[in-house]
Order: structure tokens, then C-alpha cells, then sequence
């Protein structure tokens, strides 16, 4: 049988995953995942963990623990994600030391409340960094306005970035600037710049998801015609300023210090409309340089029936012009859907987080009380982290 992942990580796409759970790690699943299917990342968010924490009793060991210590709600939070963050990292090692750095990397996110406080997203960058203490580690900071001068300082510690809520062409140029500022100042910090790391997470579906609803009001066959279109425009797009940025002068002389380049990676890539092809944010987007972190199901989808054409993205950027151009033309304000997008990203992880932070108050609660003993199982998988280098 051919092996389509395979094609796909020859054509220059590196398969990552977007999900993490303990129950994933303890029972060897990421592991397998990038033994059989190619996987060399890991991304996860907030609703990624309010998900994991309130399916698994994994958790109730290091929950019994936390409550009997008295660990306060927020500090909880750190504990429970940073030691499944580290033990992926451990998971990914092989991963990162094969690609020599580049790959292996597994992220965690910021608290999304200080998206608009950059301040306090780098020391909170900091602490996380210390935390999980992996060098194959990504802090994710958000590109509002905020974040960009976050991203600059927190690269400038010599720390790695994972960019995100990346929806615009202009946020993302302004992104990558950004990041050559944050490298040049980890120069003259004296750090090793082959050290650190960097992706740009472009969000795909969810700009379908909001150009299609304005489409599908405007109501013309015009208008109909071009759902589906926008998205993969706009990502190609995205990547011609990547390649323009990291041809530069600029850019040549930071490589020649050991940088590695700042990967687009995109994001949100699950097909959300079911009359849409469900690789279909995997297969336009083929491209040298590149990360595609996706949900399991679409990893295996793509698996299934996935089609490697080669480069679908470089020979594309006049027919993504014209479906901006067209797009306009029937009335679509692309400036107002990305700010709608970029402020909905923002509200919908905080609220994610806002249910984790709940989540883990309940159970701290339940186990304070005695109701959340640890069981055997939980033990188990504790002992199995310590071996795998996590730790509490």
C-alpha cells in the first residue's frame, strides 16, 4: 500500500498532531502516532485540555495531590498541562534530535487572557518555559497587537514561539517581523539561535466558515460560487509572504548564525462544511517548508485517501488574487472577517480556559474531599511518566 503521509512529509509538509490527552501518553498512542504515521509534532490549546481533563481519570492522582497540598485553581492548571507537555516532549524527542531541532517540537499556550497584556504573556512564556523545561518545547502566543511585541521579547530569552490566531495577510507579515526582530536581539544576547525554534499558525477552516455564512447572505450565484475558495486563497497567499521574507537579505544574514527559518503552520484544518472534501485543507496546502498539524481523524483520513500533487501553493497566487479580488466584488469586507475572526479566536479560548479552570476547581474540590482517591491505574501511569521523564 502506498504510503500517503509519507508522501506527503517528502513533499516538504511536516505532519503534526493537534491534540494531547495523559490518556494518549499513557497508553503509548503519540508514541505510535509518530512510530507508523509520520507525526514529528504536537500542538495543543486550551479547549485541547478542558477536553482531556474532564474525560480522563488519569488525572485524579496528580488532582489528589494537588488538592492535599492546597494548591491554589490557577497554579493547579500549570501542574496538570506542563507535566503532560513534558512527557509529549519526552514522546517526541526521537522526533526532534533526527530533525536537528526542527522538528519534535510539542507547544502550550499561554493564558489567553493576557492576550492583550504583553507583559505578562512573556513572563508567563517564561515560567512555562521553565516549567516543562524540554528543550523541544513551543510557547504559543497569540498575534494580537498585544502579542507581537511578547513574541519579540520571549524570542529574545532564547525561547521558542509558536505563533497563533494568525487569520491575515498584513498580521502575519507584521508576525514575521516580529520574529527576525526577536532573533536578532537573542544574537546580541549571546544565545545559540539554532536553538530556537519558531511556526507561524495560520488559521484555514474557520475563514471558510466565515466568509461561506457572508456569502450564503449575500445570496447571488456569484456570490455562492466562490464558497469554499477563500481559506486556501488566503493561506497561499500567506505563503508567498513567506517566501519573499525568507529569501531577504535580512533573513540570509540570521541564517547564517544558525537560525532556522519561522515555518508556516497551518491551523484549524478539519473540514467544518461535510460538502467539502475532508482533506481538503491538507491537499491545497502542500507546499516546501511546512506544517500541517491536524486533528487524528484527518491524519488518518488522509491516510486513507489523501492525494500528494506535488507543491499546490507556489504556481497558485494569481488565481488566490482573483479570489480576493472576486470576493470583493460581491461585497465581502476581508478586512472585518479577519478582525471578526481574530477577536472570536481570542473569546472562544478564553472561554475554553475558563472551563478548564472550572473544570479543575470541581475536582480539586471532589478531591479534597476524599471522592477523588487515586486508583491504581492513575499510579500506574504516574510511574510510566517518571520513566518517560515527567514530573509532578
Amino acid at each position: 500500500m502506498t504510503d500517503k503521509l509519507n508522501e506527503l512529509t517528502a513533499a516538504g509538509v511536516a505532519v503534526w498532531l493537534d491534540d494531547l490527552s495523559r490518556v494518549r501518553l499513557s497508553s503509548g498512542g503519540l508514541d505510535q502516532l509518530r512510530r507508523e504515521k509520520h507525526v514529528a509534532g504536537v500542538t495543543t490549546n486550551p479547549t485541547i485540555f478542558a477536553k482531556a481533563l474532564s474525560d480522563a481519570d488519569e488525572y485524579n492522582w496528580q488532582l489528589h495531590d494537588l488538592a492535599t497540598r492546597g494548591v491554589e485553581v490557577e497554579e493547579s492548571v500549570r501542574m496538570l498541562t506542563t507535566y503532560d507537555v513534558r512527557w509529549a516532549c519526552d514522546v517526541m524527542r526521537p522526533s526532534y534530535d533526527g530533525s536537528d531541532g526542527v522538528d519534535g517540537r510539542v507547544s502550550i499556550e499561554v493564558d489567553p487572557r493576557l492576550a492583550h497584556e504583553s507583559d505578562r504573556t512573556v513572563a508567563e512564556a517564561k515560567a512555562l518555559w521553565w516549567l516543562v523545561d524540554r528543550p523541544n518545547l513551543y510557547i504559543k502566543i497569540p498575534a494580537t497587537e498585544a502579542g507581537l511585541p511578547a513574541i519579540t521579547a520571549t524570542l529574545a530569552e532564547g525561547i521558542s514561539v509558536n505563533v497563533t490566531l494568525i487569520f491575515g495577510l498584513d498580521r502575519y507579515s507584521a508576525v514575521m517581523e516580529a520574529f527576525l526582530a526577536g532573533l536578532e536581539q537573542a544574537k546580541a544576547n549571546g544565545h545559540d539561535l539554532s536553538k530556537i525554534g519558531s511556526v507561524a499558525s495560520f488559521f484555514v477552516s474557520r475563514v471558510d466558515s466565515e466568509v461561506d455564512k457572508r456569502l450564503e447572505k449575500v445570496g447571488s450565484d456569484q456570490a455562492k460560487a466562490l464558497k469554499g475558495k477563500a481559506a486556501v486563497a488566503n493561506a497561499q497567499l500567506a505563503y508567498e509572504r513567506y517566501t519573499e521574507v525568507f529569501s531577504s537579505d535580512r533573513w540570509k544574514a540570521l541564517a547564517s548564525a544558525g537560525a532556522h527559518p519561522q515555518r508556516p503552520l497551518w491551523a484549524s484544518t478539519s473540514t467544518k462544511n461535510p460538502d467539502y472534501r475532508d482533506v481538503i485543507y491538507v491537499e491545497e496546502l502542500i507546499a516546501p517548508g511546512t506544517v500541517n498539524t491536524m486533528p487524528e481523524s484527518v491524519i488518518h483520513a488522509y491516510a486513507d485517501h489523501g492525494e500528494t500533487r506535488g507543491d499546490t501553493i507556489t504556481g497558485a497566487y494569481d488565481a488566490a488574487r482573483k479570489v480576493f479580488a472576486d470576493l470583493e466584488s460581491v461585497g465581502v469586507d476581508m478586512d472585518d472577517v479577519i478582525v471578526t475572526l481574530e477577536r472570536e479566536g481570542v473569546e472562544k479560548f478564553e472561554a475554553s480556559w475558563q472551563e478548564l479552570l472550572d473544570g479543575v476547581r470541581k475536582s480539586l474540590e471532589a478531591a479534597a474531599k476524599g471522592k477523588g482517591a487515586p486508583n491504581k491505574a492513575a499510579k500506574g501511569n504516574a510511574k510510566a511518566a517518571e520513566k518517560a521523564g515527567g514530573n509532578a
